[in-house]
This record gives structure tokens, C-alpha cells and sequence, in this order.
């Protein structure tokens, strides 16, 4: 497909039947394992079809004939919603989230259900039940996780926005390994009704896309208060919306750059840390002004995020006992083994692990020791924040510390693959917007992304950040509208 696609669908050069008989014809070979399910192709033609009918009507909405895929731990009506696991292989929801319920009422076409870390576990979507997903980069490297299907479908060009969740980076780091956008909202800025809950002060749904404009579209149509999210922020901020102002340029914005993120100490890849400081030059040359700034508690943030998320994902996943949800064990002798049979059975050894974790965290004796502590430490963090952002407007870093690395290569060191969330964990901590632009490649050609942080509410800043990286870092593919 043309790199132009949007544009042209926005101008009805291409009509979406085309489009959508390019995505039909290109899944029926997934070779990247992106998807978990598909929608029917003659309902696809069909909504292809509405939607050329309504842009010629001068009738389109703002995401008219979109192709959009959705994680596959964000409920959808007609597809199965299975999260990456066993547990929940046959689970059918009876509602739509919000979330995609939104993109639909803006024109979007839903094309399928994307692959995942299993219940989002995971920083490189290689636990997920059906195997893991391959990197369009190069086949035989990781695509990030847990967001990976929803990347590797936008880079493979079988959609042209998706849908992810972001708990620790989930988002933003498989945006960076496939070379896409990729934005963590604000904590409560996007609804959360629908998704599957893994560490529920955490998890954000977000937008993915080849483009900032396609990320800022899709932000715009699904940001917005939400009665049936009790996390839902009420307040809706001012002005045009994100995609509105990606003209308006960087000219006099203050960027900050983290010691703790960019000094020596902070494990960055060489390659990576060169196409970063491009993206910093790149800001520069285009009038903002860059200052040093001091994240002090940054050392703490992956140990602080394991004992909160798995802590509250014990707690979420105690409902897929067989009985209330998910998938039942046969021939169990009484109610005790039927809950450990369904769940051993049920559950992989990551989602295993970090229930385990949970509970011990949570348990009499070490509540205070761990848990307690990590929320006091989390506070300490969200106040590193606070004091950056007095200083300026955004803060610049690494997604992770290296590029894609190979298909297994991590997946028997737990504490090596949990390093990989170093740069991203903080955000969600935190409850601030954060997101991904492609910043170029490596010499391998493996994509390479820019980490943009901002206060709470701040994702047009954001926006307008990204486009002048994507600008320069990207001139192959800054047509791609």
C-alpha cells in the first residue's frame, strides 16, 4: 500500500474497499503471527463498502474506512477476546469496550484481534498461547510486548491503527522495535471498561499507528470521560485536539533530558542511544531548547513496578478459578482440585510467575516490607516528575536499552527481560502520558525509538514533539500521513 494511504483515504483517492482487499489478501499469510483472530472477509468488504458510500455522500466521519486492529485483551463483540491464554481460548464478550466502541462510532473498521504476552505479561510477546510474534524488521527477533501483534500489524501495513494496553511499556516498546507510534495516555484519560485487567492503577489502553498524525486520529476519537470507568478523569482539557495541532511546531518549548536515562550508567545500546540523540538534535534545530534535569529515583522504578503490578495482578486473576471464569479442568476430584487443575492448566509460566510474586507481596508479614513500601517509593517518583516538569515542557529518553534482540534469546533470564522495561515503567507509575516515535534504525536495520514524557494532560505537547522526530528522523516515511 502507498505510504500516502491516509491522505488518500481522506481524499477518496483510494476507496476503502481497496484497502480493505489489500489487509484481506496480505493476513491470509500472517507470517509474523500478528493476529490471534480475524474478522469475516465479505463483512469487511461490506463495511469497506459503507464507508465509500458515506465519503461520497460527503457523510465521512473523522476514521472513515480505517483498518484497525485491537489487542486481544480489549473486548470486542463477535471475536473472541482471549488475552494470549489458555485460560481464556474460547471467551466471547458479551460488550464492546469503550474504547473500540469509540473507534467504530468514528468510522473505523475493526479487521481483527491482535497477539500478546499472555494477559500482558511480558516485554516481548512471546508468551502468548499461540506462539510468539515475529518482528516485520527481521523475522527472527522479538516485536516487544505485550503490545506486539498490534505493532507488527501496523509495520506489516494488515492495518493502519491499533489499539494496545500499556501497564509498564507495553505500548511504547513494541512501537519502538517495529518502527511505529505508539502513545500511553494519561492514567484515566482513555477509558479502561473493556480491557482485561492485569495491574489496574496502571493499565492504560493506547493508540498505535504508522504516523503521529494516524496515532493523534485515533487519540482523538477514543479520549473522553467515561461514566462506566470509575478511574475515568471527568476533566477535559482545552483546546484543538491533538491531531490539530501537529503544525504548530516546537518554537520555545523546554525539553528535558534525564540523567538517570541518559547518562553512562543507564545500559543504553550504542545504536540506540545515537538515533536518540539525533531525535534531540532534531528538536533542537527545529527551536526547542534542551536542559539537564534529575529523575533521582529512577533506580527503583523496575523493582517498584514488580511488586505493585504483580501484586495487583494476583488479585485480578484470582477470578479464573474454572468456575466463575475461564476454562474448567476435566476429572477433578473436589472444588480444591478443580481450581488448581484450571489454573495450572490454564495459566503459562510468566502469568504463573508473577501471581506467585503477587501473593507473597501481598501476604501477612511482608505487606509492609514490600508492597507498602513500593507505594510509598511510587510517590517518590511521582514527584521526581512534578519537580521535571516545574522546569520544562516534556522530558526526552530511551524506549529500551537495546533494539529487538533474537526469538528466545531472553526468554529464561526473568530478570533480564524485566531490565528491558527500565525507561518505560516510571510513566506508568507515575499516571503521565508517554509515547514512542521512530527515530530511524540501526545499522542492522532495526527500528529504533524516541521516549517523550510529559505532565498529566499533556499529549498535544507530545504530539507536536513527535511530528518534528518523525519529520526528520524518519524522511522515508514522513508521507505517510
Amino acid at each position: 500500500m502507498s505510504r500516502d494511504i491516509l491522505k488518500e483515504l481522506r481524499a477518496g483517492e483510494i476507496s476503502s474497499l481497496e484497502v480493505i482487499d489489500a489487509i484481506i489478501e496480505a493476513a491470509q499469510d500472517d507470517v509474523f503471527n500478528a493476529f490471534v483472530s480475524l474478522v469475516d472477509p465479505s463483512e469487511l468488504r461490506e463495511q469497506a463498502r459503507g464507508a465509500d458510500r458515506a465519503r461520497e455522500a460527503g457523510e465521512a466521519r473523522p476514521l472513515e474506512g480505517w483498518p484497525v486492529a485491537i489487542k486481544d485483551n480489549i473486548c470486542t463483540r463477535n471475536l473472541t477476546t482471549t488475552a494470549g491464554s489458555k485460560i481464556l481460548e474460547d471467551f466471547e464478550s458479551p460488550y464492546e469496550a469503550t474504547a473500540v466502541q469509540r473507534l467504530r462510532d468514528a468510522g473505523a473498521i475493526v479487521v481483527g484481534k491482535t497477539n500478546l504476552d499472555e494477559f500482558g505479561m511480558g516485554s516481548s510477546s512471546e508468551t502468548s498461547h499461540i506462539g510468539p510474534v515475529r518482528n516485520p524488521a527481521d523475522p527472527d527477533r522479538v516485536a516487544g510486548g505485550s503490545s506486539g501483534g498490534s505493532a507488527a500489524a501496523l509495520a506489516a501495513e494488515l492495518a493502519l491503527g491499533a489499539l494496545g494496553s500499556d501497564t509498564g511499556g507495553s505500548v511504547r516498546q513494541p512501537a519502538s522495535h517495529c518502527g511505529v507510534v505508539g502513545l500511553k495516555p494519561t492514567y484515566g484519560r482513555v477509558s479502561r471498561n473493556g480491557l482485561i485487567a492485569y495491574a489496574s492503577s496502571l493499565d492504560q489502553i493506547g493508540p498505535m499507528a504508522s504516523t503521529v498524525e494516524g496515532c493523534a486520529r485515533l487519540f482523538d476519537a477514543i479520549a473522553g470521560h467515561d461514566d462506566r470507568d470509575a478511574t475515568s478523569l471527568a476533566v477535559e482539557p482545552a483546546g484543538p485536539g491533538c491531531a490539530d495541532v501537529l503544525s504548530e511546531g516546537v518554537d520555545g518549548m523546554t525539553v528535558g533530558l534525564p540523567e538517570e536515562y541518559l547518562g553512562e550508567a543507564s545500559r543504553l545500546d550504542p545504536q540506540v542511544r545515537s538515533r536518540v540523540e539525533a531525535a534531540i538534535e532534531a528538536l533542537e534545530e527545529a527551536g526547542a531548547e534542551t536542559t539537564s534535569v534529575s529523575l533521582p529515583h529512577t533506580e527503583y522504578a523496575v523493582a517498584t513496578y514488580y511488586l505493585i503490578a504483580t501484586a495487583e495482578a494476583s488479585s485480578n486473576l484470582a477470578r479464573y478459578d474454572g468456575v466463575r471464569f475461564g476454562r474448567r479442568a476435566e476429572d477433578a476430584d473436589d472444588l480444591a482440585e478443580l481450581y488448581k487443575k484450571s489454573r495450572a492448566e490454564g495459566f503459562g509460566d510468566e502469568v504463573k510467575r508473577r501471581i506467585i510474586l503477587g501473593t507473597y507481596v501481598l501476604s501477612a508479614g511482608y505487606y509492609e516490607a514490600y508492597y507498602e513500601k513500593a507505594q510509598k517509593v511510587r510517590t517518590l517518583i511521582r514527584r521526581d516528575f512534578e519537580s521535571a516538569f516545574e522546569e520544562v515542557d516534556a522530558l526526552v529518553a530511551p524506549v529500551a536499552p537495546t533494539p529487538a534482540w533474537t526469538l528466545g534469546e531472553k526468554r529464561d533470564d526473568p530478570l533480564e527481560m524485566y531490565l528491558e522495561d527500565i525507561f518505560t515503567t516510571s510513566a506508568n507509575l507515575a499516571g503521565i502520558p508517554a509515547m514512542s516515535v521512530p527515530s530511524g534504525t540501526t545499522d542492522q536495520g532495526l527500528p529504533v525509538g524516541t521516549q517523550l514524557l510529559g505532565p498529566a494532560l499533556s499529549e498535544p505537547v507530545l504530539f507536536r514533539l513527535a511530528q518534528k522526530i518523525f519529520e526528520q528522523c524518519n524522511d522515508e516515511a514522513s508521507g505517510r500521513g
